[in-house]
């Protein structure tokens, strides 16, 4: 069974990175009662720079804590607790090699679709007070995933995940991130971005991206 293991919410709040002040919302706090999903965020969160973070493609960010494992040999020096990586939900069952662009959920009363994998930007550096993480975070392939929400509702730590449709296009997260990053393109993988291209709920900027590459 696919479930949330915890809800994290946090308000942009300033902090001093190489000597300059910057506006962050990546600290996010695990919550105790169930709370409001709405169609751009969760009650109590916020994005600071709406130009690359929120809005409807990115309302709710998730991140396995299967991966926390990894991450706990990788940082010895941080005691990791939820929603550390920036994430909304904190969730268990669901791995980026097995959940695909377009895949529907309900989760509480919320209902939810899959639509992009996460490219971090240096504010989670911020968050773990080194310049490498980025770096060290896209090679570690565990990249995440956002979610779009087309029914508003209650969530909460501990609600099930239930699958609703399955995108017929199976283009994992693992898959995408692969594709993107991927210098040369062989047969198989045209025909891949080709499906992806097809997905209603791929964001616009991705797609202009993959019809770049297929026009090269």
């Amino acid at each position: 069974m696919s479930k949330i293991i915890s809800v994290n919410v946090g308000l942009p709040r300033d902090v001093f990175w190489h000597g300059q002040s910057v506006s962050t919302g990546i600290f996010k706090e695990p919550v105790k009662n169930r709370i409001f999903l709405s169609k751009l965020d969760l009650d109590g969160d916020r994005q600071a720079d709406l130009t690359v973070h929120g809005g409807a493609y990115k309302a709710v960010y998730c991140y396995p804590i299967e991966h926390y494992g990894y991450w706990k040999k990788e940082l010895l020096e941080y005691d990791l607790l939820m929603g550390n990586f920036g994430e909304n939900f904190t969730t268990e069952g669901l791995l980026e090699d097995a959940v695909c662009l377009g895949d529907r959920f309900s989760i509480g009363s919320a209902e939810v679709v899959v639509t992009q994998p996460r490219l971090p930007c240096y504010k989670l550096g911020i968050r773990f007070q080194s310049d490498a993480m980025v770096k060290r975070f896209l090679a570690s392939q565990r990249s995440g995933f956002y979610l779009a929400v087309t029914t508003e509702g209650e969530v909460g730590a501990g609600d099930e995940i239930k699958e609703l449709f399955r995108d017929p296009n199976h283009v994992s997260i693992s898959e995408i991130i692969r594709l993107y990053f991927a210098k040369e393109y062989r047969d198989a993988d045209i025909e891949a971005v080709r499906r992806t291209l097809q997905i209603a709920t791929f964001p616009e900027s991705w797609k202009k991206h993959f019809h770049a590459r297929l026009a090269d």
